[in-house]
């Protein structure tokens, strides 16, 4: 495990850290971390019509709390336009860095083609230059992916993190959502460091104590 106190989780969207590193949110969290999760967007506007423009974030609170996480903030940046906004998102994040100073960052991969993806990891990195940053796969979005850490799991974080999955009802008809496909790759993330179930990150910065 990382050395780590205060860890941050930086989703674009709800449900994004929960499918990039949902089960190794529930294993340090059950180890006594803090970990805040930070959603930028509740997509109300990709919502079909006739939906409630709060079911997403009323999904994610259900969500990170199956993952045992205690601090969960919300932003109302549009989804999809992301780079509209790119200086006030740099603002948020600098002040999240400034009022909880985190160790550990979370945010996805450099080679994720959604645009809103792209504009947190870039200026995530700007954010958090002092912590240690660590990029998720989500492959359906990443045109590369190549993973310098690997987290050893327990069945327990897995079905931790499937269960934080199936509270999004409204996504459920996603083929990524299925606890098939989170047991097929952290299987192949497992095999990877020799372990039952893994989930793989890329190492963008690595501070020691």
């Amino acid at each position: 495990m990382l050395s780590t106190k205060r860890m941050l989780i930086l989703a674009p969207h709800t449900d994004d850290g929960e499918l990039g590193c949902g089960a190794t949110i529930a294993k340090y969290a059950a180890a006594g971390t803090n970990v805040t999760y930070v959603a930028f967007s509740t997509c109300a506007q990709s919502l079909p019509e006739g939906v409630s423009h709060d079911t997403l974030s009323r999904e994610c609170k259900s969500a990170t709390q199956a993952l045992g996480i205690k601090d969960l903030l919300f932003h109302d940046f549009e989804v999809r336009r992301f780079p509209d906004s790119r200086q006030e998102i740099l603002d948020v994040l600098v002040r999240l860095n400034k009022d909880l100073a985190p160790d550990t960052v979370f945010l996805p991969a450099r080679n994720d083609v959604h645009q809103d993806h792209q504009v947190i990891f870039a200026e995530g990195l700007r954010a958090f230059k002092y912590s240690t940053v660590l990029g998720y796969e989500l492959p359906w979005n990443n045109v590369d992916f190549a993973p310098t850490f690997f987290e050893k799991l327990d069945e327990a974080h897995l079905t931790a993190k499937q269960a934080a999955l199936q509270s999004y009802r409204s996504q459920a008809h996603r083929h990524y959502m299925k606890p098939e496909f989170t047991t097929a790759l952290a299987t192949v993330r497992g095999v990877q460091c020799n372990a039952l179930f893994a989930e793989a990150f890329e190492i963008y910065r690595l501070m020691s104590e």
